[in-house]
């Protein structure tokens, strides 16, 4: 996971994207963020994102 900061704030206010990439696959998901979001909204971006199409990590 990382994040990129620092980008011109959309329509929606997103001025940041969350990179998270699956090490198995080697595949990656771009989430559009604000750079404001609390650890609760990441962990609620998270559930709605990446546990949906992949399941819940096994490990980390």
């Amino acid at each position: 996971m990382d994040f990129v900061t620092r980008l011109p704030q959309t329509q929606r206010r997103h001025d940041a994207i969350w990179v998270v990439v699956d090490r198995l696959t080697k595949s990656a998901h771009f989430l559009p963020i604000r750079k404001d979001y609390s650890v609760s909204r990441l962990a609620k971006t998270f559930q709605q994102e990446i546990v949906r199409l992949h399941g819940t990590p096994s490990a980390i």
